[in-house]
Protein backbone atom coordinates (compact mmCIF):
# COMPACT_ATOMS: atom_id res chain seq x y z
CA UNK A 1 0.00 0.00 0.00
CA UNK A 2 1.21 3.40 -0.61
CA UNK A 3 3.04 5.11 2.31
CA UNK A 4 2.00 8.44 2.65
CA UNK A 5 3.27 11.11 5.21
CA UNK A 6 1.23 10.83 8.60
CA UNK A 7 0.54 13.57 10.70
CA UNK A 8 3.33 14.59 12.11
CA UNK A 9 5.67 12.94 10.08
CA UNK A 10 8.61 14.88 9.15
CA UNK A 11 8.64 15.85 5.49
CA UNK A 12 12.07 15.57 3.49
CA UNK A 13 14.51 17.82 3.61
CA UNK A 14 14.00 20.81 0.54
CA UNK A 15 15.38 19.97 -3.23
CA UNK A 16 19.05 20.50 -3.81
CA UNK A 17 20.86 20.45 -7.05
CA UNK A 18 23.10 18.20 -5.08
CA UNK A 19 23.66 14.62 -6.67
CA UNK A 20 22.20 12.03 -3.69
CA UNK A 21 21.60 8.57 -2.90
CA UNK A 22 18.91 8.43 -5.20
CA UNK A 23 20.83 9.54 -7.67
CA UNK A 24 22.97 7.18 -7.94
CA UNK A 25 20.32 4.12 -7.67
CA UNK A 26 19.15 5.80 -11.20
CA UNK A 27 22.62 6.27 -12.56
CA UNK A 28 23.26 2.80 -11.66
CA UNK A 29 20.00 1.28 -13.19
CA UNK A 30 20.30 3.30 -16.03
CA UNK A 31 24.37 2.00 -16.47
CA UNK A 32 23.55 -1.25 -15.89
CA UNK A 33 20.81 -1.33 -19.24
CA UNK A 34 17.35 -0.76 -17.38
CA UNK A 35 14.77 1.44 -19.32
CA UNK A 36 11.84 0.89 -17.66
CA UNK A 37 10.86 0.30 -13.73
CA UNK A 38 7.86 -0.29 -12.23
CA UNK A 39 6.78 0.64 -8.39
CA UNK A 40 4.71 3.04 -5.98
CA UNK A 41 6.30 6.25 -4.38
CA UNK A 42 6.22 6.49 -0.34
CA UNK A 43 8.13 8.26 2.12
CA UNK A 44 10.98 6.61 2.79
CA UNK A 45 11.63 6.61 -0.96
CA UNK A 46 11.04 10.21 -1.69
CA UNK A 47 14.65 10.39 -3.03
CA UNK A 48 14.66 7.71 -4.51
CA UNK A 49 11.72 8.53 -6.87
CA UNK A 50 12.90 12.27 -6.83
CA UNK A 51 16.07 11.16 -8.79
CA UNK A 52 13.83 10.01 -11.39
CA UNK A 53 13.23 13.59 -12.62
CA UNK A 54 16.52 13.77 -13.33
CA UNK A 55 17.36 10.57 -15.32
CA UNK A 56 16.21 9.08 -18.46
CA UNK A 57 14.23 5.47 -16.94
CA UNK A 58 10.39 5.59 -17.37
CA UNK A 59 8.65 4.88 -14.59
CA UNK A 60 4.83 3.38 -14.63
CA UNK A 61 3.51 4.03 -11.73
CA UNK A 62 0.55 1.00 -10.30
CA UNK A 63 -1.89 1.30 -8.02
CA UNK A 64 -1.36 -1.34 -5.49
CA UNK A 65 2.56 -2.89 -4.48
CA UNK A 66 1.78 -6.71 -5.21
CA UNK A 67 0.41 -5.76 -8.97
CA UNK A 68 3.45 -3.45 -9.33
CA UNK A 69 5.39 -6.63 -8.61
CA UNK A 70 3.20 -8.09 -11.27
CA UNK A 71 3.56 -5.99 -13.74
CA UNK A 72 7.80 -5.87 -12.98
CA UNK A 73 7.16 -9.73 -13.70
CA UNK A 74 5.10 -9.04 -16.55
CA UNK A 75 7.50 -6.89 -18.44
CA UNK A 76 10.94 -9.42 -17.63
CA UNK A 77 9.06 -12.38 -19.19
CA UNK A 78 8.60 -10.65 -22.64
CA UNK A 79 11.52 -8.76 -22.69
CA UNK A 80 13.52 -11.46 -20.87
CA UNK A 81 15.33 -9.08 -18.83
CA UNK A 82 16.09 -7.77 -15.42
CA UNK A 83 13.18 -5.53 -14.64
CA UNK A 84 13.86 -3.04 -11.57
CA UNK A 85 10.43 -2.56 -9.00
CA UNK A 86 10.73 0.63 -6.19
CA UNK A 87 9.04 0.37 -3.34
CA UNK A 88 8.83 1.97 0.08
CA UNK A 89 9.21 0.53 3.04
CA UNK A 90 6.79 -1.45 5.71
CA UNK A 91 3.41 -1.49 4.12
CA UNK A 92 4.74 -0.58 0.58
CA UNK A 93 7.30 -3.86 1.01
CA UNK A 94 4.84 -6.45 2.57
CA UNK A 95 2.56 -5.44 -0.44
CA UNK A 96 4.57 -6.77 -2.96
CA UNK A 97 5.29 -9.48 -1.50
CA UNK A 98 2.97 -12.18 -2.90
CA UNK A 99 3.89 -10.88 -6.38
CA UNK A 100 6.96 -11.33 -5.25
CA UNK A 101 6.49 -15.34 -4.66
CA UNK A 102 5.11 -15.54 -8.08
CA UNK A 103 8.40 -14.09 -10.03
CA UNK A 104 10.33 -16.33 -7.66
CA UNK A 105 8.38 -19.42 -8.69
CA UNK A 106 8.87 -18.44 -12.47
CA UNK A 107 12.12 -17.28 -12.52
CA UNK A 108 11.39 -14.09 -13.16
CA UNK A 109 14.11 -11.86 -13.18
CA UNK A 110 12.87 -8.66 -11.06
CA UNK A 111 15.43 -6.71 -9.12
CA UNK A 112 13.34 -5.01 -6.28
CA UNK A 113 15.08 -1.66 -4.55
CA UNK A 114 12.97 -1.26 -1.54
CA UNK A 115 13.40 2.00 0.88
CA UNK A 116 14.49 1.27 4.59
CA UNK A 117 13.90 3.34 7.66
CA UNK A 118 16.49 5.50 8.33
CA UNK A 119 19.76 4.14 9.63
CA UNK A 120 19.55 5.05 13.01
CA UNK A 121 17.03 2.81 13.83
CA UNK A 122 18.25 -0.27 12.10
CA UNK A 123 19.02 -3.43 13.94
CA UNK A 124 16.09 -4.00 16.20
CA UNK A 125 16.54 -0.35 17.69
CA UNK A 126 13.11 0.08 17.77
CA UNK A 127 13.14 3.95 17.59
CA UNK A 128 9.11 4.15 16.70
CA UNK A 129 9.74 5.57 13.18
CA UNK A 130 6.75 5.18 10.34
CA UNK A 131 6.58 1.97 8.77
CA UNK A 132 9.47 0.09 11.27
CA UNK A 133 9.78 -3.26 11.10
CA UNK A 134 12.06 -5.14 13.24
CA UNK A 135 14.19 -6.66 10.04
CA UNK A 136 12.44 -6.00 7.18
CA UNK A 137 15.39 -7.93 4.96
CA UNK A 138 14.55 -11.10 7.17
CA UNK A 139 10.91 -10.83 6.27
CA UNK A 140 11.48 -10.91 2.33
CA UNK A 141 14.40 -12.95 2.16
CA UNK A 142 12.06 -16.40 2.62
CA UNK A 143 10.59 -15.15 -0.75
CA UNK A 144 13.35 -13.81 -2.95
CA UNK A 145 16.44 -14.94 -4.15
CA UNK A 146 18.31 -12.77 -2.24
CA UNK A 147 18.19 -10.08 0.19
CA UNK A 148 20.55 -7.49 1.24
CA UNK A 149 20.94 -4.39 3.10
CA UNK A 150 22.82 -1.25 1.64
CA UNK A 151 24.41 1.44 4.43
CA UNK A 152 25.95 3.88 2.39
CA UNK A 153 26.08 5.80 -0.89
CA UNK A 154 29.05 4.19 -2.12
CA UNK A 155 27.74 0.61 -1.73
CA UNK A 156 24.94 1.34 -3.84
CA UNK A 157 26.45 0.84 -7.63
CA UNK A 158 28.03 -2.30 -6.60
CA UNK A 159 25.15 -3.73 -4.44
CA UNK A 160 22.83 -2.90 -7.54
CA UNK A 161 25.35 -4.70 -10.25
CA UNK A 162 25.38 -7.84 -8.02
CA UNK A 163 21.45 -7.93 -7.58
CA UNK A 164 21.37 -7.67 -11.38
CA UNK A 165 23.66 -10.45 -11.85
CA UNK A 166 22.13 -12.56 -9.49
CA UNK A 167 18.75 -12.15 -11.33
CA UNK A 168 19.37 -12.59 -14.64
CA UNK A 169 21.91 -15.52 -13.87
CA UNK A 170 20.10 -19.28 -14.13
CA UNK A 171 18.05 -20.19 -12.18
CA UNK A 172 16.91 -16.29 -12.56
CA UNK A 173 14.07 -14.70 -10.12
CA UNK A 174 13.70 -11.54 -7.83
CA UNK A 175 16.44 -10.33 -5.85
CA UNK A 176 15.93 -7.99 -3.21
CA UNK A 177 18.22 -4.48 -2.65
CA UNK A 178 17.08 -2.24 0.39
CA UNK A 179 18.75 1.85 1.09
CA UNK A 180 17.77 3.68 4.30
CA UNK A 181 15.95 6.88 4.04
CA UNK A 182 18.93 8.75 5.37
CA UNK A 183 21.51 6.99 2.58
CA UNK A 184 19.02 8.38 -0.63
CA UNK A 185 18.60 11.27 0.74
CA UNK A 186 21.87 11.98 1.58
CA UNK A 187 24.90 13.14 -0.40
CA UNK A 188 26.24 10.79 -3.56
CA UNK A 189 29.73 10.98 -2.16
CA UNK A 190 30.97 9.00 -5.53
CA UNK A 191 30.91 10.49 -9.02
CA UNK A 192 28.12 9.72 -11.70
CA UNK A 193 28.14 6.16 -12.14
CA UNK A 194 28.79 5.08 -15.80
CA UNK A 195 30.83 1.87 -15.74
CA UNK A 196 28.73 -0.48 -14.35
CA UNK A 197 27.97 -4.08 -15.31
CA UNK A 198 25.81 -7.18 -14.40
CA UNK A 199 26.10 -9.64 -16.99
CA UNK A 200 24.90 -13.00 -15.61
CA UNK A 201 27.27 -15.84 -15.00
CA UNK A 202 27.01 -19.11 -17.32
CA UNK A 203 25.95 -22.37 -15.77
CA UNK A 204 27.08 -25.01 -18.47
CA UNK A 205 26.97 -28.45 -18.08
CA UNK A 206 29.77 -31.25 -16.56
CA UNK A 207 30.98 -33.07 -19.67
CA UNK A 208 30.86 -36.42 -17.80
CA UNK A 209 27.23 -35.47 -17.38
CA UNK A 210 26.35 -35.45 -20.70
CA UNK A 211 28.30 -38.24 -21.96
CA UNK A 212 26.14 -40.37 -19.71
CA UNK A 213 22.56 -38.89 -20.45
CA UNK A 214 23.67 -39.42 -24.35
CA UNK A 215 24.71 -42.58 -23.63
CA UNK A 216 21.16 -43.65 -21.79
CA UNK A 217 18.88 -41.72 -24.59
CA UNK A 218 21.03 -43.90 -27.04
CA UNK A 219 20.09 -46.82 -25.55
CA UNK A 220 16.51 -46.22 -24.58
CA UNK A 221 13.26 -48.04 -26.78
CA UNK A 222 10.79 -44.91 -25.85
CA UNK A 223 12.46 -42.56 -24.57
CA UNK A 224 9.99 -39.08 -23.50
CA UNK A 225 10.78 -35.69 -22.71
CA UNK A 226 9.41 -33.25 -20.42
CA UNK A 227 10.02 -29.75 -21.06
CA UNK A 228 9.40 -27.17 -18.36
CA UNK A 229 9.61 -23.47 -18.07
CA UNK A 230 13.50 -23.48 -17.92
CA UNK A 231 13.93 -24.43 -21.77
CA UNK A 232 11.63 -21.16 -22.55
CA UNK A 233 13.49 -19.00 -19.94
CA UNK A 234 16.99 -20.01 -21.56
CA UNK A 235 15.42 -19.75 -25.31
CA UNK A 236 16.51 -23.79 -25.44
CA UNK A 237 13.52 -24.11 -27.98
CA UNK A 238 15.81 -24.77 -30.99
CA UNK A 239 18.12 -27.06 -29.39
CA UNK A 240 15.22 -29.47 -27.65
CA UNK A 241 13.38 -29.59 -31.47
CA UNK A 242 16.33 -30.37 -32.38
CA UNK A 243 17.05 -33.44 -29.95
CA UNK A 244 13.63 -34.38 -30.15
CA UNK A 245 14.06 -34.89 -33.37
CA UNK A 246 17.35 -37.02 -33.58
CA UNK A 247 16.15 -39.15 -30.60
CA UNK A 248 12.53 -39.10 -31.92
CA UNK A 249 11.30 -38.39 -28.88
CA UNK A 250 8.06 -37.44 -28.04
CA UNK A 251 7.85 -34.16 -26.06
CA UNK A 252 5.45 -33.05 -23.65
CA UNK A 253 5.31 -29.55 -22.41
CA UNK A 254 4.33 -28.16 -18.39
CA UNK A 255 2.29 -25.71 -18.10
CA UNK A 256 5.22 -23.75 -17.73
CA UNK A 257 7.18 -24.94 -20.66
CA UNK A 258 4.24 -24.12 -22.96
CA UNK A 259 5.77 -22.93 -26.02
CA UNK A 260 9.32 -24.83 -25.51
CA UNK A 261 8.19 -27.41 -28.32
CA UNK A 262 5.78 -26.61 -31.39
CA UNK A 263 1.95 -27.72 -30.41
CA UNK A 264 1.40 -29.36 -33.75
CA UNK A 265 4.37 -31.14 -34.33
CA UNK A 266 3.94 -35.15 -34.69
CA UNK A 267 6.00 -35.82 -31.78
CA UNK A 268 4.33 -32.93 -29.41
CA UNK A 269 2.16 -34.07 -26.81
CA UNK A 270 1.03 -31.00 -26.05
CA UNK A 271 0.43 -30.21 -22.23
CA UNK A 272 -2.29 -33.06 -20.84
CA UNK A 273 -0.18 -33.27 -17.65
CA UNK A 274 -3.73 -33.78 -15.43
CA UNK A 275 -4.88 -36.80 -17.86
CA UNK A 276 -3.87 -39.79 -16.59
CA UNK A 277 -3.43 -41.51 -20.19
CA UNK A 278 -0.81 -38.93 -20.55
CA UNK A 279 0.79 -40.04 -16.93
CA UNK A 280 0.63 -43.40 -17.81
CA UNK A 281 3.04 -42.53 -21.33
CA UNK A 282 5.31 -41.09 -19.25
CA UNK A 283 5.58 -43.42 -16.84
CA UNK A 284 6.39 -46.16 -19.63
CA UNK A 285 9.44 -44.14 -20.56
CA UNK A 286 12.32 -46.19 -20.08
CA UNK A 287 14.37 -42.75 -20.18
CA UNK A 288 12.38 -39.54 -19.35
CA UNK A 289 14.27 -36.84 -20.27
CA UNK A 290 13.37 -33.85 -17.50
CA UNK A 291 14.80 -30.37 -18.86
CA UNK A 292 14.13 -27.24 -16.63
CA UNK A 293 11.23 -28.36 -14.24
CA UNK A 294 11.08 -29.71 -10.84
CA UNK A 295 8.56 -32.61 -11.95
CA UNK A 296 6.19 -30.77 -9.17
CA UNK A 297 2.59 -30.97 -8.25
CA UNK A 298 1.12 -29.74 -11.54
CA UNK A 299 4.01 -31.45 -13.73
CA UNK A 300 3.73 -34.42 -11.92
CA UNK A 301 -0.20 -35.22 -12.09
CA UNK A 302 -0.24 -33.77 -8.58
CA UNK A 303 2.46 -36.38 -7.62
CA UNK A 304 0.36 -39.38 -9.18
CA UNK A 305 3.43 -40.09 -11.70
CA UNK A 306 5.21 -43.30 -10.52
CA UNK A 307 8.24 -43.75 -13.28
CA UNK A 308 8.97 -47.27 -13.92
CA UNK A 309 12.20 -45.86 -16.24
CA UNK A 310 15.36 -44.19 -16.03
CA UNK A 311 15.32 -40.36 -15.26
CA UNK A 312 17.46 -37.79 -16.28
CA UNK A 313 16.79 -34.46 -14.89
CA UNK A 314 18.21 -30.91 -16.17
CA UNK A 315 17.67 -28.20 -14.01
CA UNK A 316 19.46 -24.99 -13.19
CA UNK A 317 17.97 -24.70 -9.89
CA UNK A 318 19.98 -27.23 -7.66
CA UNK A 319 17.75 -27.53 -4.96
CA UNK A 320 14.88 -29.08 -7.39
CA UNK A 321 17.49 -31.71 -8.80
CA UNK A 322 16.01 -35.06 -7.09
CA UNK A 323 13.94 -33.71 -5.50
CA UNK A 324 10.47 -35.84 -6.36
CA UNK A 325 12.16 -38.33 -7.94
CA UNK A 326 15.84 -40.38 -7.94
CA UNK A 327 17.12 -39.04 -11.47
CA UNK A 328 20.73 -38.77 -13.28
CA UNK A 329 21.09 -34.78 -11.86
CA UNK A 330 22.42 -32.49 -13.89
CA UNK A 331 22.80 -28.93 -12.61
CA UNK A 332 22.72 -26.77 -15.72
CA UNK A 333 21.34 -24.37 -17.72
CA UNK A 334 18.83 -26.26 -20.31
CA UNK A 335 19.67 -24.37 -23.54
CA UNK A 336 23.62 -25.13 -22.58
CA UNK A 337 22.80 -28.71 -21.82
CA UNK A 338 20.78 -29.73 -24.66
CA UNK A 339 22.56 -28.29 -27.34
CA UNK A 340 25.81 -30.31 -25.63
CA UNK A 341 22.88 -33.77 -26.21
CA UNK A 342 21.86 -32.66 -29.20
CA UNK A 343 25.49 -32.31 -30.82
CA UNK A 344 26.43 -36.17 -29.47
CA UNK A 345 23.27 -38.00 -29.65
CA UNK A 346 22.91 -40.71 -32.12
CA UNK A 347 20.19 -39.90 -35.06
CA UNK A 348 17.64 -42.02 -35.29
CA UNK A 349 15.77 -42.81 -38.13
CA UNK A 350 12.10 -41.24 -38.44
CA UNK A 351 10.02 -44.80 -39.04
CA UNK A 352 7.04 -43.16 -37.61
CA UNK A 353 6.65 -45.42 -34.37
CA UNK A 354 6.85 -42.36 -31.83
CA UNK A 355 4.09 -40.56 -33.92
CA UNK A 356 2.07 -43.29 -33.84
CA UNK A 357 2.52 -43.40 -30.18
CA UNK A 358 1.91 -39.83 -29.65
CA UNK A 359 -1.17 -39.33 -31.74
CA UNK A 360 -2.93 -42.75 -29.78
CA UNK A 361 -2.35 -40.88 -26.63
CA UNK A 362 -3.36 -37.73 -28.13
CA UNK A 363 -6.47 -39.66 -29.13
CA UNK A 364 -7.25 -41.16 -25.89
CA UNK A 365 -7.39 -37.74 -24.40
CA UNK A 366 -9.86 -36.49 -27.07
CA UNK A 367 -12.14 -39.28 -26.04
CA UNK A 368 -12.32 -38.72 -22.81
CA UNK A 369 -13.00 -35.36 -22.70
CA UNK A 370 -15.72 -36.14 -25.56
CA UNK A 371 -17.62 -38.18 -22.78
CA UNK A 372 -18.09 -35.23 -20.73
CA UNK A 373 -19.81 -32.89 -22.68
CA UNK A 374 -17.41 -29.67 -22.68
CA UNK A 375 -18.20 -28.51 -25.77
CA UNK A 376 -18.80 -24.77 -24.37
CA UNK A 377 -15.40 -24.97 -22.73
CA UNK A 378 -13.53 -25.83 -25.73
CA UNK A 379 -15.33 -23.47 -28.28
CA UNK A 380 -14.47 -20.31 -25.65
CA UNK A 381 -10.91 -21.29 -25.68
CA UNK A 382 -10.89 -21.48 -29.29
CA UNK A 383 -12.46 -18.12 -29.65
CA UNK A 384 -9.47 -16.43 -27.89
CA UNK A 385 -7.10 -19.03 -29.79
CA UNK A 386 -8.24 -17.53 -33.26
CA UNK A 387 -8.83 -13.80 -31.97
CA UNK A 388 -4.99 -13.68 -30.45
CA UNK A 389 -2.64 -12.58 -33.28
CA UNK A 390 0.56 -15.05 -33.31
CA UNK A 391 2.66 -12.77 -31.65
CA UNK A 392 0.55 -11.18 -28.97
CA UNK A 393 1.44 -12.32 -25.80
CA UNK A 394 -1.09 -13.92 -23.21
CA UNK A 395 -1.38 -13.56 -19.33
CA UNK A 396 -3.81 -15.52 -17.52
CA UNK A 397 -5.28 -15.56 -13.94
CA UNK A 398 -5.96 -18.56 -11.76
CA UNK A 399 -9.78 -19.31 -13.13
CA UNK A 400 -11.34 -21.82 -15.00
CA UNK A 401 -10.77 -20.48 -18.36
CA UNK A 402 -6.92 -20.26 -17.16
CA UNK A 403 -6.46 -23.81 -16.11
CA UNK A 404 -8.15 -24.72 -19.47
CA UNK A 405 -5.49 -22.69 -21.32
CA UNK A 406 -2.61 -24.61 -19.12
CA UNK A 407 -3.50 -28.20 -21.02
CA UNK A 408 -5.24 -27.02 -23.91
CA UNK A 409 -4.20 -23.41 -24.97
CA UNK A 410 -1.57 -23.57 -28.44
CA UNK A 411 0.93 -20.77 -27.82
CA UNK A 412 1.84 -20.75 -31.21
CA UNK A 413 4.92 -18.24 -31.32
CA UNK A 414 4.01 -15.84 -29.11
CA UNK A 415 4.55 -16.48 -25.08
CA UNK A 416 2.14 -17.79 -22.50
CA UNK A 417 2.07 -16.72 -18.96
CA UNK A 418 0.05 -17.53 -16.35
CA UNK A 419 0.29 -17.63 -12.13
CA UNK A 420 0.82 -21.10 -11.94
CA UNK A 421 3.83 -21.26 -10.35
CA UNK A 422 2.69 -19.51 -7.13
CA UNK A 423 -1.32 -19.44 -7.64
CA UNK A 424 -1.73 -16.18 -5.90
CA UNK A 425 -5.13 -13.89 -7.85
CA UNK A 426 -4.92 -10.78 -9.63
CA UNK A 427 -2.02 -11.58 -12.38
CA UNK A 428 -3.28 -11.51 -15.16
CA UNK A 429 -4.23 -7.90 -15.92
CA UNK A 430 -0.36 -5.93 -14.58
CA UNK A 431 1.63 -9.06 -15.70
CA UNK A 432 -0.11 -8.04 -19.63
CA UNK A 433 0.40 -4.16 -18.80
CA UNK A 434 3.82 -4.63 -17.92
CA UNK A 435 4.49 -6.28 -21.12
CA UNK A 436 2.52 -3.39 -23.10
CA UNK A 437 5.14 -1.15 -21.85
CA UNK A 438 6.82 -2.51 -24.85
CA UNK A 439 4.76 -1.02 -26.90
CA UNK A 440 3.20 -4.61 -27.92
CA UNK A 441 -0.42 -5.70 -27.31
CA UNK A 442 -0.50 -7.95 -24.13
CA UNK A 443 -4.19 -10.16 -23.57
CA UNK A 444 -4.94 -10.27 -20.07
CA UNK A 445 -7.87 -13.31 -18.94
CA UNK A 446 -9.30 -13.22 -15.40
CA UNK A 447 -12.44 -14.33 -13.89
CA UNK A 448 -14.36 -12.27 -12.02
CA UNK A 449 -13.48 -12.98 -8.37
CA UNK A 450 -9.26 -12.58 -9.95
CA UNK A 451 -10.67 -8.99 -12.01
CA UNK A 452 -11.38 -7.48 -8.47
CA UNK A 453 -7.75 -8.36 -7.14
CA UNK A 454 -6.37 -5.44 -9.59
CA UNK A 455 -9.16 -3.46 -11.18
CA UNK A 456 -7.45 -0.79 -9.90
CA UNK A 457 -4.97 -1.02 -12.53
CA UNK A 458 -7.27 0.02 -14.99
CA UNK A 459 -6.12 3.63 -13.92
CA UNK A 460 -2.48 2.47 -15.16
CA UNK A 461 -4.03 1.07 -18.11
CA UNK A 462 -5.79 4.83 -18.89
CA UNK A 463 -2.69 6.99 -17.63
CA UNK A 464 -0.22 4.91 -19.47
CA UNK A 465 -2.52 4.34 -22.69
CA UNK A 466 -1.32 0.85 -23.00
CA UNK A 467 -2.55 -1.76 -25.31
CA UNK A 468 -3.96 -4.25 -23.44
CA UNK A 469 -7.28 -6.51 -23.59
CA UNK A 470 -8.77 -7.70 -20.50
CA UNK A 471 -11.09 -10.70 -20.77
CA UNK A 472 -13.11 -11.04 -17.66
CA UNK A 473 -14.85 -13.93 -17.55
CA UNK A 474 -17.95 -13.34 -15.31
CA UNK A 475 -19.43 -16.33 -13.44
CA UNK A 476 -20.61 -14.64 -10.68
CA UNK A 477 -17.71 -16.05 -7.56
CA UNK A 478 -14.73 -17.93 -7.45
CA UNK A 479 -15.83 -20.67 -9.60
CA UNK A 480 -12.85 -23.36 -9.04
CA UNK A 481 -13.35 -22.87 -5.42
CA UNK A 482 -17.23 -23.59 -6.05
CA UNK A 483 -16.54 -26.70 -7.69
CA UNK A 484 -13.59 -28.16 -5.67
CA UNK A 485 -16.05 -27.80 -2.71
CA UNK A 486 -19.23 -29.48 -4.01
CA UNK A 487 -17.26 -32.33 -5.26
CA UNK A 488 -15.58 -32.69 -1.99
CA UNK A 489 -18.23 -31.33 0.49
CA UNK A 490 -21.15 -31.47 -1.28
CA UNK A 491 -22.09 -27.69 -0.67
CA UNK A 492 -19.93 -24.12 -1.64
CA UNK A 493 -19.10 -21.80 1.26
CA UNK A 494 -18.26 -18.42 0.68
CA UNK A 495 -17.81 -18.85 -2.79
CA UNK A 496 -20.54 -16.66 -4.19
CA UNK A 497 -19.63 -13.15 -5.02
CA UNK A 498 -21.32 -9.80 -5.13
CA UNK A 499 -19.48 -7.54 -8.45
CA UNK A 500 -19.50 -4.76 -10.07
CA UNK A 501 -20.91 -3.56 -13.41
CA UNK A 502 -17.41 -4.35 -14.52
CA UNK A 503 -18.52 -2.56 -18.28
CA UNK A 504 -19.66 0.29 -16.17
CA UNK A 505 -16.35 0.03 -13.94
CA UNK A 506 -13.87 0.65 -17.00
CA UNK A 507 -16.28 3.08 -18.88
CA UNK A 508 -15.78 5.23 -15.56
CA UNK A 509 -12.05 4.97 -16.01
CA UNK A 510 -12.63 6.12 -19.80
CA UNK A 511 -11.49 2.78 -20.88
CA UNK A 512 -13.77 1.02 -23.66
CA UNK A 513 -15.56 -2.30 -22.62
CA UNK A 514 -17.84 -4.56 -24.30
CA UNK A 515 -20.13 -6.89 -23.13
CA UNK A 516 -19.78 -9.88 -24.92
CA UNK A 517 -21.19 -13.77 -25.70
CA UNK A 518 -20.04 -17.32 -26.53
CA UNK A 519 -21.44 -16.42 -30.01
CA UNK A 520 -19.46 -13.01 -30.73
CA UNK A 521 -16.59 -13.60 -28.41
CA UNK A 522 -13.68 -14.01 -31.06
CA UNK A 523 -14.98 -11.11 -32.79
CA UNK A 524 -15.14 -8.97 -29.86
CA UNK A 525 -11.92 -9.97 -28.48
CA UNK A 526 -10.11 -9.48 -32.74
CA UNK A 527 -11.76 -5.74 -32.39
CA UNK A 528 -10.35 -4.84 -28.93
CA UNK A 529 -7.16 -6.53 -29.48
CA UNK A 530 -7.32 -4.11 -32.90
CA UNK A 531 -8.09 -1.03 -31.16
CA UNK A 532 -4.53 -0.02 -30.06
CA UNK A 533 -5.44 0.90 -26.29
CA UNK A 534 -6.80 -0.34 -23.42
CA UNK A 535 -10.31 -1.97 -24.01
CA UNK A 536 -11.91 -4.66 -21.38
CA UNK A 537 -14.54 -7.68 -22.48
CA UNK A 538 -17.01 -9.03 -20.11
CA UNK A 539 -18.03 -12.80 -20.96
CA UNK A 540 -21.22 -13.64 -18.40
CA UNK A 541 -20.21 -17.43 -18.75
CA UNK A 542 -20.46 -20.29 -16.44
CA UNK A 543 -17.64 -22.74 -17.29
CA UNK A 544 -16.57 -26.35 -15.79
CA UNK A 545 -13.73 -28.10 -15.71
CA UNK A 546 -12.83 -31.82 -17.13
CA UNK A 547 -12.63 -34.39 -14.54
CA UNK A 548 -9.76 -34.95 -12.83
CA UNK A 549 -7.53 -37.91 -13.10
CA UNK A 550 -5.09 -37.77 -10.08
CA UNK A 551 -7.65 -39.17 -8.06
CA UNK A 552 -8.18 -42.74 -9.98
CA UNK A 553 -4.79 -43.30 -9.97
CA UNK A 554 -4.30 -42.98 -5.98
Amino acid sequence: MTTLLSPGAEPPPPHTTARNGGDVVVESLEALGAHTVFGIPGQHALGLFDALSRGRLRFVSSRVENNAAFAADGHARVTGQVTPLLLSTGPGALTALAGLQEAAAASAPVLVISSQIPSAGLGGARHGFLHELTDQTAVVRGVVKRARLVRSASQIPSALAEAWREAASAPSGPVWVEIPQDVLLGPAGVPPVRDLTGYPGTLSPRAELVAEAVRLLDAADRPVILAGGGVVRSGGQAALLQLAERVQAPVVCTFGGKGAFPWQHPLSLQSWLEDRHMTSFLEDADVLLVVGSGLGELSSNYHSFRPRGRIVQIEADLGKLESNHPALGIHADARAALEAMARAVAARPADGTAHTAVARVLDLIRDRLDRQDLGLEQRVLRAVRSALPESVPSFWDMTILGYWAWSAFDPRSAPFHSAQGAGGLGYGLPAALGAATTGRPALAVSGDGGAMYSIAELATLRQHDLPVTWLIVDDGGYGILRAYMNEAFGRATATELARPDFAALAASFNVPATVSSTETLADDLAAALASGGPHVVVLPCLLRMFAPTHLERS
